[in-house]
């Protein structure tokens, strides 16, 4: 079936799911035997194991197989789409080279369909991209070859291209506002909006609204065995099978709120099992390798447990589970189009070897809007990498930089972007020419490519004017100019969508769902000053070490903002983490890179020691267009974790004074 060795569970961890199996299988009969089938779904059941299969297109479809192989599981999701894969693919799909779905989607479907029909687990994934029809189509075909009893379905509704027109309008008139332009004090990147008023020239390749549960749970209660999505929220799949399982209302909000968490703590694959972890440096190597992925049991309440099999390798924390948790955040409520969770008083706490229980979520109505992404042709831009050796780095670099910029200024030359990025510090007395070599990160955009491709002409003229000891990769296919997407996330009344279930095979339907039947406006996000703050005199003397000595951290890109969460272990640490870190600490922190027209939020998770921050800003326009080399902002945490503070010396392990 696949090419990959199957990872069997040792005896005690099958013998252990052998009894799971059969006590679920039990459960479900004692069900059916004393309930009518009307009454079924809103009884108090056992907690709903749902499984993430993936966290980006990346993701190899073995991950799917291997969930459903390596234990039980009621249901299996996948989250494969970052914001920008839509817009990728609708460019291919625009030159005939794209099917719109994501391959790796289609190879987790190939490997699964036949166990998965055999223990009757439900597969939800978002892997149809910009054709869930197509993929579903594909998924019934390999069914009907196979001659497996599953029922096929996909949800659609969110893609608004035929509508284009109609947006761009609404857009202009800021009917269909930005979604940061609630908080006046936040200014958007230069560029933002040029798109508007030239639609032919950046045409809208791509707009997707952000989808919830409903049309999910709808096909799970027709009896859908698979269901595809396109552009529904990375948590959306989990919300559904949750509310499917139990039998949860619309109104169930602390549930739908805690199962909206859940899902956000595995959507993004083994970030949660021991992948971008700010501790993994306690861990061997060894432990890292082959991770497996995660595993949420939700329970009626929508508290849940975080784990993963037995016999797959990967750690789950209260550490790593909070290190995700605090991943792309907005602040402490976090928005679906389903529900609002307030994670202000969120609790995260270890219940056994790889099981952590995740509690305290409150739930709210959803507003009556949702997100829409817009992405756009932006332009062209090119980028390429010099390299200097040892002495006088500063000097070389400003050298190159001036030369460079006096010739294109000579030629009249017009940028958009023109940065000059100076990555690493060469070592002091190297050992070695690598350690002593740093290089210059060159990166250009403008709305034409003749203009971006007067860059590399630029840098020819001046080639052999070089500064000393200039060298540079052989592959300068990075400067030639390529298009470049622009993103605009804005907001959309979710009344004005048509949310829709679609089931396939010889009895066909479609479902429209429509909009949440309560919704309430958005407050402003929360953004506040310490609480009840402590004089840092009274923490004792301080060592300057990097924040990383105390502190686990996690980043990641919302828009044009970075988001920042960190922690601490202890009551006393997290006194002194909350009073130290102020929003003047945190421009400090991010030193030179810090931009007078940024803004930030910070607010406050007591019960895990967290302080969380947005910056607006430093992404420009969004990933598919960012200047900075960190695009993602993944990096951002790290450096952070880096910056020397003083911290007080009682809290320093006795090895790192």
């Amino acid at each position: 079936m696949q090419n990959s060795p199957i990872t069997l569970p040792p005896p005690r961890a099958y013998f252990s799911s052998f009894l799971h199996t059969i006590l679920q299988n039990f459960q479900k009969s004692e069900i059916r035997k004393h309930q009518s089938p009307k009454l079924k779904m809103t009884q108090v059941k056992r907690a709903v194991r749902i499984a993430n299969c993936s966290g980006a297109a990346c993701d190899p479809g073995f991950h799917m197989y291997n969930q459903a192989k390596s234990g039980p599981v009621d249901v299996i999701t996948g989250d494969y789409l970052a914001e920008v894969n839509l817009a990728n693919s609708a460019e291919g799909m625009a030159k005939g080279t794209d099917p719109g779905w994501i391959p790796t989607a289609l190879d987790g479907l190939q490997q699964t369909l036949e166990i998965a029909n055999e223990k009757r687990i439900k597969i939800i994934i978002n892997g149809g991209g910009l054709n869930p029809k197509g993929l579903a189509e594909k998924t019934l075909e390999m069914a009907k070859e196979k001659n497996l009893n599953l029922k096929i379905a996909y949800v659609d509704g969110d893609n608004l291209l035929p509508r284009v027109t109609s947006i761009l309008d609404k857009i202009k008139t800021g009917e269909y506002k930005h979604l940061d332009n609630a908080n006046s004090d936040v200014n958007l990147a230069e560029n933002s909006d040029t798109f508007m008023d030239d639609p032919e020239g950046m045409p809208i390749v791509c707009a997707n609204a952000y989808l919830g549960y409903r049309a999910i749970k709808q096909g799970l209660d027709e009896g859908a065995d698979i269901i595809i999505c396109g552009r529904v929220a990375d948590a959306s799949p989990v919300i559904g099978a949750a509310a499917w399982w139990h039998g949860w209302d619309e109104s169930d909000y602390d549930a739908l709120a805690g199962s909206l968490i859940a899902g956000h703590l595995i959507e993004c694959s083994t970030y949660v099992t021991g992948a971008n972890f700010a501790g993994a440096y306690q861990y061997p190597v060894e432990d890292l390798l082959n991770l497996g992925l995660p595993i949420v049991e939700i329970a009626s309440t929508g508290e849940c447990v975080v784990t993963k099999h037995e016999a797959l390798n990967g750690i789950v924390t209260a550490d790593t589970v909070k290190c995700q948790l605090l991943y792309e955040l907005q602040g402490n409520i976090y928005l679906n189009s389903d529900v609002k969770a307030d994670i202000s008083h969120i609790k995260v706490q270890n219940e056994a070897k790889n099981r952590v229980h995740v509690s305290g979520v409150k739930g709210f109505p959803p507003p009556a809007t949702t997100k829409l992404a817009v992405f756009y042709r932006a332009g062209y831009q090119c980028e390429f990498l010099l390299n200097a050796t040892g002495y006088a780095t500063d000097h070389k670099w400003d050298y190159q930089e001036a030369q460079l910029r006096s010739k294109l200024d000579e030629w009249g030359v017009k940028l958009d972007e023109l940065d000059f990025q100076r990555v690493g510090v060469p070592k002091e007395n190297p050992d070695s020419q690598l350690s002593s070599t740093t290089y210059l990160r060159i990166f250009a955009q403008a709305k034409e490519a003749a203009a971006v491709g007067k860059v590399a002409a630029a840098w020819m003229w001046n080639g052999m004017a070089h500064f000393a000891g200039m060298h540079a990769s052989m592959d300068m296919r990075t400067v030639i100019p390529k298009s470049f997407l622009g993103f605009y996330p804005a907001i959309i009344p979710q009344n004005e969508l048509e949310e829709a279930i679609n089931i396939l095979g010889s009895d066909p339907k479609r479902v429209i769902v429509g909009p949440p039947q309560k919704t309430e406006s958005l407050k402003p996000r929360e953004n506040y000053t310490p609480t009840n703050p402590v004089s840092l005199e009274n923490f004792g003397s301080t060592t300057l070490r990097p924040l990383g000595d105390i502190a686990l951290a996690r980043s990641g890109d919302k828009g044009g903002n970075v988001n920042f969460g960190v922690y601490v272990q202890t009551p006393e640490q997290w006194d002194w983490l909350r009073s130290f870190m102020t929003h003047d600490q945190m421009k400090k922190l991010i030193g030179k890179d810090w931009k007078d027209w940024y803004f930030i939020e910070r607010v406050e998770m007591p019960n895990i020691f967290a302080v969380h921050f947005v910056v607006y800003g430093p992404l420009g326009r969004g990933v598919s267009s960012s200047k900075l080399l960190d695009c993602l902002g993944k990096g951002f945490a790290e450096f952070i974790r880096a910056v020397h503070v003083p911290i007080p010396t009682k809290f320093l392990p006795r090895a790192r004074i």
